[in-house]
């Protein structure tokens, strides 16, 4: 009989089948054991792992609120990092992502309301014409680097720009204009150059510039006439006064007020008359009036006198010049100065009138200066800002004035009214008035050589229908707010050798009522209205002789319904 090797021959069976179950018992108790060991550590990583978990949230939550609170106080940055932090605690949060995208869009909202705000306060700014007030709102956005490039801020800081230099362009101009007008003609030209250097083109600014160069040539031409008056006037020296070489001196100081040889032989020939002097011989003009006779001498030193003053006999009256010598009154008072009937052969010189103030009381408006029936020679005088003409001729009156200046009057800056009244102005500037440089009407009469008439609210030079004789000859009218020249009327008389340019509703208007008056050689350029405009019944060809060029929206305007 064969037998297993394992076996013990020596030991029966059931005690080796006992054994064998044992060993089975002790491996499957072993088995049980690591089983449960291993099935308790699963366990316990799993909860482990669970309780990492529940923390992690709870961190995330945590932070998370704080994140919202930063968020809510635009404090982007702290914010930022608890969001970064919430990244490193759970790399694919969505509350991590959903924060920082909360976060780009605050930033991008309050960037937009920051961008809102400033622009608006810039556009608001620059629409009130608070330039300065504008570039400030708007150097908040391209001062700052993050929005600098921005369009629209970049669109606005260009419209200030634009503005500013717009305003320093008119500034400019405006010293330049005043700087013209008050003959200080080398300041005037320099900054007409300094306006072209920035802009060659400035349309302005050349016609400007060519004013100034032509008075600079005038102004050489007049010390030329003030040289040859002056030679003039010596050879009527005899020792004995002679009005005529009087008013050639006179005529030569206002031509060149350096002639200083012109002066003391204009004084010299006064010695011949008695002259007053105020102050010195009288205290004031009124009392020096009241005791001065015909063909006496009255010389007014640096003062601003009180007027009214009243004159009714042919005396000479002096000033120191119209920028040293005034003479204002009250616009309820009357003119600063009257001239009556028997002021036939007047003379004035020198000397500025005014009224205090543009604004009267309801009433009548008086003029600065008054010829009532008297005949008076203006030489180099100013009438301004009076409450109603600057100069008015009425009751038959005449008035010649040269080289004067009338700037600003309420009304006309000269006017002549009535049957028999007469305005003669020569080489003067009517500039600025609310009203036209200078009318007649009600039959009275006029003739005005040389002058310039600019940027008057009405028209450069006005006849009304029922003026009598009418002569315009070589002025210049410009910038005013109608027309350069209306020729409403007039009995006789010849309009030639004018330039009309850059007014605002046309160049020179002829109605049916001054068919009498010939119009001829005159140049209407530029205007902002037709060069030429001819009420119907008046026949073209008439005026053929006359040049019209670049007018808007046409050069000339016939058959025009002006009476309807």
């Amino acid at each position: 009989m064969t037998h297993s090797t394992d076996q013990n021959p020596t030991e029966p069976i059931p005690a080796v089948a006992a054994k064998r179950n044992g060993r089975m018992a002790s491996y499957l108790t072993w088995f049980v054991v690591i089983f449960a060991i291993a099935a308790g550590g699963g366990y316990l990583l799993l909860k482990l792992r669970a309780d990492q978990r529940g923390r992690e949230h709870e961190q995330i939550t945590r932070l998370n609120k704080i994140g919202a609170v930063f968020i809510q106080n635009r404090r982007w940055h702290e914010a930022g990092e608890v969001y970064s932090e919430i990244a490193k605690i759970d790399p694919r949060s969505q509350v991590a992502l959903a924060g920082r995208r909360k976060i780009e869009t605050a930033i991008e909202e309050e960037q937009n309301q920051f961008i809102g705000y400033w622009t608006g306060q810039a556009i608001a700014e620059l629409e009130a014409g608070r330039l300065k007030e504008a570039a400030a709102a708007i150097a908040k956005l391209t001062g700052d680097p993050r929005y600098a490039s921005q369009p629209e801020a970049v669109a606005i800081a260009g419209k200030i720009a634009q503005a500013r230099s717009h305003e320093t362009r008119n500034e400019t101009l405006s010293q330049a204009r005043t700087a013209f007008e008050q003959r200080q003609w080398k300041q005037a030209h320099d900054k007409v150059q300094e306006l072209l250097r920035d802009v060659p083109s400035d349309p302005e600014a050349t016609s400007l510039l060519g004013e100034i160069e032509a008075t600079l040539a005038k102004t050489k031409a007049d010390r030329s006439r003030s040289a040859q008056l002056l030679a003039d006037a010596r050879t009527r020296d005899h020792g004995v006064f002679d009005e005529q070489a009087a008013d050639w001196l006179r005529e030569a100081i206002a031509l060149d007020p350096d002639n200083s040889a012109a002066r003391e032989l204009l004084e010299k020939f006064s010695s011949y008359t008695r002259t007053i002097r105020v102050p010195g011989d009288f205290a004031t003009p009124t009392e020096a009036l009241a005791r001065a006779h015909g063909r006496d001498r009255i010389v007014l030193g640096e003062l601003n006198w009180t007027g009214t003053l009243v004159v009714n006999s042919p005396l000479v009256i002096e000033g120191a010049g119209p920028a040293k010598t005034t003479i204002t009154c009250e616009p309820n008072s009357g003119a600063a100065i009257s001239f009556g009937p028997q002021a036939k052969g007047a003379r004035v010189s020198g000397i500025s009138f005014t009224h205090a103030a543009m604004v009267s009381e309801p009433g009548e408006r008086f003029p600065a200066a008054l010829v009532r029936g008297g005949e008076v020679v203006f030489t180099d005088c100013v009438f301004r800002d009076s409450a109603g003409h600057g100069l008015a001729v009425v009751e038959g009156g005449t008035a010649v004035a040269g080289n004067c200046r009338f700037q600003g009057n309420a009304w006309n800056g000269a006017t002549a009214i009535g049957t028999g009244a007469r305005l003669e102005v020569r080489d003067s500037d009517s500039n600025g008035n609310f009203s036209n440089g200078f009318e007649i009407w009600a039959g009275a009469s006029g003739l005005f050589t040389n002058n310039r008439c600019e940027r008057n609210s009405r028209n450069g030079i006005h006849t009304a229908a029922d003026s009598a004789e009418v002569v315009i000859t070589g002025n210049h009218l410009s910038g005013n707010r109608e027309f350069g020249i209306v020729l409403s009327g007039g009995t006789k008389g010849a309009v030639a050798k004018n330039q009309a340019t850059g007014n605002l509703l046309g160049g020179i208007v002829i109605r049916a009522t001054a068919a009498a008056i010939s119009v001829t050689e005159n140049v209407s350029s530029k205007n902002l209205g037709p060069g030429l405009i001819l009420e119907k019944g008046l026949a073209a060809d008439a005026y053929s002789l006359n040049t019209t060029d670049k007018n808007v929206p046409r050069d000339i305007l016939a058959n025009a319904p002006l009476g309807e």
